[in-house]
């Protein structure tokens, strides 16, 4: 088996600013606070998912910017709307384990590295993935994977299982809230060194008591894509 990858190892692998998501200059990406302390969305706002977009965009338009990114490790209350979180509040899951990027639906989404394509599947219901990407990179003896996740129907058909794709690739496209799991349109991308027995699906959120496990097991995406400074 390969051996995992480490911090170091990843950040050597890309030399700057790395998008995954295609048409927009770094300069217009804006950091964006979704944790439990936030003030900028009501928790109205953040369980409807037409509404946040149009705070979202108005959001943006304010601010000059034109893609919203957040959220490694951080604690949200946006997963207390659904049960595929909340099944009580000892076992609540609110602890995200990837970054989002906050995009118009269908605005392409792009490998940031070389990889190929270990598995692909709707993981339907609310709250939920949707459809969802995921990429093994093997690199110089050493293996891990990438997770895109709520993008469109559509992409589920344009890769196949084994599929190669090169740095830059289109891999999908943002999905609307109709097959996203009900979120505004936003891209989910997830790290992971150690896969264990899934496929085509992987935790994103994880209960506050288990980060020390995922902070090993999902680095921090910047490390890769570099959107933000160190």
């Amino acid at each position: 088996m390969s051996n995992k990858p480490s911090l170091a190892f990843l950040s050597s692998l890309t030399t700057g600013f790395t998008p995954v998501i295609k048409g927009f200059s770094h300069q217009t990406y804006i950091p964006l606070d979704l944790s439990i302390h936030q003030n900028l969305l009501s928790t109205s706002v953040l369980f409807n998912p037409v509404q946040m977009q149009e705070r979202l965009t108005q959001w943006l338009q304010i601010k000059g910017a034109q893609v919203a990114f957040g959220g490694y490790m951080e604690l949200r209350k946006i997963y207390d709307r659904s049960m595929h979180f909340l099944t009580d509040e000892a076992q609540k899951r609110n602890l995200h384990l990837g970054v989002d990027f906050w995009a118009p639906a269908e605005t392409p989404v792009v490998a940031p590295i070389a990889g190929r394509v270990h598995s692909l599947a709707n993981n339907e219901g609310y709250g939920n993935y949707g459809p969802t990407l995921l990429l093994e990179h093997q690199i110089n003896g050493y293996q891990f994977f990438s997770l895109y996740g709520h993008l469109s129907l559509s992409s589920l058909s344009l890769l196949q299982q084994g599929d190669l794709v090169k740095a830059g690739d289109t891999i999908g496209f943002l999905g609307d809230a109709m097959v996203n799991g009900d979120y505004a349109p936003h891209l989910h991308f997830q790290l992971i060194l150690d896969l264990e027995s899934y496929v085509g699906d992987y935790p994103g959120v994880a209960r506050a008591l288990e980060k020390p496990y995922y902070l090993k097991n999902c680095p921090d995406p910047n490390l890769l894509l570099k959107y933000k400074s160190a």
